[in-house]
């Protein structure tokens, strides 16, 4: 059959579609480090190495994870506008920036379990402070399987003695960082100042306000401030704390890397449409020495890709803003 110019256009426009949905994919420090481009019935996902934190994250192991949430933020728009997103993961070994060629083929009408996913894209959010109660366990299960069918697991933090554990980590790491000053200058980076047109970085309005600190502390990284803080429950609280969850993956791969953001967007998209919210905490696992305690002490044969907090959020909606896609999006030659 004849691809007719009309088909031509409808399929740009579709591609346009799906990629400003997957710009609202969530990124390590809202860098947003992602690059599309658009030939024919294909879209390219590339990862943008300027925007990598070359102190915090050297090997790009975060970059990753947050091209592979956009790259599923793209499925999930795609499969809402009526296609079979096709993926080749990493399809070229000599351009390891390019992380995925989605090949977009005719599929059948989105039904509704797509589109309530579709739904939840826009309205997911970080969030930074309390939380008001933690998943009931059946919602618990639904995001153990999202993280599963996309090649990754999450391990949940049960016994109050290792929630201890991986918070003391978390502010040991906190301290160890603040002593780098290319690490403060990097975590200020991100920090646009008020009043900027700046649509990346963690804004300061993101945070909620702050509520006394008890224990166990899990210390939030403070781009208004440039301190820790952290978001805390007496031992027996757990809807405070919320579910504290690793996200662990079999191999620590690029490959691997990409999967876990994957996994950790489907994980969100499900838990947002309960209206539950994440809290990350990643210091710990940006330090090699910790990272390998955390694997080797509570993740068995698995390597943790994020540490987060899960519950309905606890204060007002957070700020979040996103680079315009002209600034992500290229036409390419088909």
């Amino acid at each position: 059959m004849r691809t007719t110019r009309t088909d031509t256009e409808r399929v740009a426009a579709d591609a346009r579609r799906a990629v400003e949905d997957a710009i609202w994919a969530p990124s390590v420090h809202n860098t947003q480090p992602w690059r599309f481009g658009v030939a024919g019935t294909r879209i390219t996902l590339r990862a943008d190495p300027d925007r990598r934190l070359g102190v915090a994250d050297p090997r790009g192991r975060e970059m990753l994870i947050s091209c592979g949430a956009a790259l599923y933020t793209l499925r999930v728009a795609l499969r809402s506008l009526g296609y079979d997103p096709v993926v080749h993961l990493l399809p070229d070994p000599d351009r390891p920036q390019l992380l995925a060629d989605v090949d977009l083929r005719p599929g059948e009408p989105a039904d509704d379990a797509v589109e309530r996913e579709h739904a939840q894209i826009r309205r997911r959010r970080s969030h930074r402070g309390g939380f008001l109660a933690a998943p009931e366990p059946g919602v618990l299960t639904g995001l153990r399987h999202a993280a599963e069918r996309e090649g990754a697991r999450l391990v949940q933090a049960v016994d109050v003695h290792v929630k201890g554990a991986l918070a003391a980590l978390t502010d040991t790491a906190e301290h160890v960082q603040r002593r780098t000053p290319a690490y403060a200058t990097e975590i200020a980076r991100w920090a646009p100042a008020p009043g900027t047109s700046r649509k990346d970085g963690v804004q300061q309005d993101a945070y909620p306000r702050r509520t006394p600190p008890t224990a166990p502390h899990f210390p939030a990284r403070d781009f208004a401030r440039g301190r820790g803080w952290g978001v805390e429950a007496a031992e027996d609280d757990t809807a405070l704390t919320g579910l504290v969850v690793l996200l662990v993956s079999k191999g620590d791969t690029p490959a691997d890397w990409v999967k876990s953001g994957q996994a950790l967007q489907r994980v969100l998209l499900r838990a947002a449409a309960h209206d539950l919210s994440a809290a990350y905490h990643t210091q710990a696992l940006q330090v090699p020495d910790l990272r390998e305690f955390i694997r080797a002490q509570f993740c068995g044969d698995a390597y943790p890709q994020l540490l987060l907090r899960l519950g309905a959020a606890n204060g007002e909606q957070l700020t979040s803003v996103r680079r315009p896609v002209e600034e992500v999006l290229t036409e390419e030659p088909s």
